[in-house]
């Protein structure tokens, strides 16, 4: 498969060009990389108007997973995530209709945040309680749209803990009742490689983001806005507008060259490592003695407490073998694992797991997870006037926005709920120290 974008760039690198032309760093090597970083000069390409090499690059991509369409992003799953809400947006006013997103209450902040400046009404999808899991089934998106009037769902699957979704039962779903499906796979651009594929396009979903540096070999901010071949045609049109109302105008060349190599590493042997490492990582699973979760492939989530450590002992008992994981919290500890890992790295995580010996069991349990009242819209309490305030200080107050950096976990409370009791315990048991509260209107 062909990389144009990573050959002209190495073309332009040997040519003995005067860059008389942005970088600052003018191709001059100070860390490494500067004499592949480059701008949209002249034969370059437009990334939101492509017409070129990036075009025939998104192409190659497109063609690898199956879509009609597929976007790259250097600014991760987080602008293809604002873009899809715009897009659906769209689509609803397209057919006259107000747009109404019912959503798996595990969404990125992103989501809640594009939510809010778009003012859309979202409809929270529970699923089993969880603050980090949200496994939303077909019955409760049924029961949903029966409302008659959401006009999209949107789901994040694999959720951080590994979880994933019957995407196919709920595109049936969805599309039985007119309603587009939105699935946030920043955890699975790799789903597409295993056999069979699972990733959420083969499954029905019509907008799907991927973030390709999670799973893949890609820079940091690498992405994918993929759109189903069952989806609406015209929207193929509008993807590019879409990402380019929210997205830099000055894009990493880095960050797309690492998707155009990418590319031909994909439609060659990588399939088939993928598929290797995750039968390795499920033959480790089978081994070890410590209670793990989920159903993705290629990550490793303990729930330690049957051991008698919590998520973050574990992680700094890791840490002293120089094994760094990718996340934890008092309950759960999650490892990602690529063909990039070297078989000695998952020798060592099986080893040092091993060595750990057994404790009394941790009885403690997180809080309760509630169902905070709404008092307000997303949109008016983002914009309201706020003040900081000690979560001592935040009962009955409506947050105006989130305070805490939220992977695809469920929010404690998003903009314009009160926060109760229940919210307040799971901020103090989280360590969060203050939240962004609406400010109190006062009499004259």
């Amino acid at each position: 498969m062909t990389t144009p974008i990573v050959d002209f760039v190495r073309h332009y690198r040997d040519s003995g060009a005067r860059r008389l032309h942005m970088p600052g760093h003018k191709g001059k090597t100070r860390l490494g990389p500067e004499v592949l970083d480059i701008t949209e000069i002249d034969g370059a390409d437009v990334l939101y108007a492509p017409r070129g090499i990036i075009r025939e690059s998104e192409e190659n991509a497109a063609r690898l997973f199956g879509s009609r369409r597929t976007v790259y992003s250097c600014e991760g799953s987080s602008l293809c995530i604002r873009a899809m809400l715009f897009l659906t947006a769209q689509a609803a006013r397209e057919q006259g209709r107000v747009p109404v997103i019912a959503a798996g209450r595990n969404a990125h902040k992103v989501f809640i945040l594009a939510a809010a400046l778009l003012n859309l009404e979202v409809r929270w999808l529970w699923g089993h309680r969880s603050v980090l899991s949200c496994p939303v089934t077909a019955a409760e998106v049924e029961a949903c749209l029966l409302s008659g009037d959401v006009t999209a769902v949107y789901l994040t699957s694999p959720d951080y803990l590994g979880n994933t979704v019957d995407i196919a039962a709920i595109a049936a779903v969805c599309h039985r009742h007119g309603a587009l499906l939105l699935v946030d796979n920043a955890h699975g651009a790799y789903l597409k490689f295993l056999a069979p594929s699972r990733h959420p396009l083969d499954h029905g979903a019509d907008l799907c983001c991927d973030s390709a540096h999670k799973t893949l070999p890609v820079l940091t901010g690498g992405a994918y806005l993929h759109l189903s071949q069952n989806a609406p045609a015209w929207l193929a049109d509008r993807m590019d507008a879409a990402m380019e109302l929210f997205a830099s105008t000055s894009p990493s060349w880095l960050i797309l060259q690492s998707l155009d190599m990418v590319n031909a590493l994909l439609a060659g042997d990588y399939p088939a490592c993928i598929r290797q490492t995750a039968s390795r990582l499920d033959a480790l699973k089978t081994r070890l003695s410590w209670d793990t979760l989920g159903d993705e492939p290629l990550k490793l989530c303990i729930r330690p407490k049957g051991r008698g450590y919590t998520g973050t002992e574990l992680a700094a008992l890791l840490k002293r073998q120089h094994i760094f994981c990718e996340f934890a919290d008092p309950d759960f500890l999650v490892l990602m694992v690529t063909p990039e890992t070297a078989a000695d790295d998952l020798d060592a995580v099986e080893r040092t797991l091993s060595e750990i010996p057994p404790r009394s069991p941790i009885e403690t349990a997180p809080p309760v997870l509630g169902s905070p009242e709404p008092a307000l819209t997303a949109h008016e309490a983002l914009f309201a006037p706020c003040e900081w305030l000690p979560v001592g200080q935040c009962l009955g107050r409506v947050l105006a926005a989130p305070t805490v950096s939220c992977p695809p976990a469920v929010p404690i409370v998003v903009s314009g709920e009160r926060m109760d009791e229940k919210a307040l315990a799971l901020l103090h048991y989280y360590g969060i120290e203050r939240c962004l509260a609406v400010k109190e209107q006062t009499g004259d």
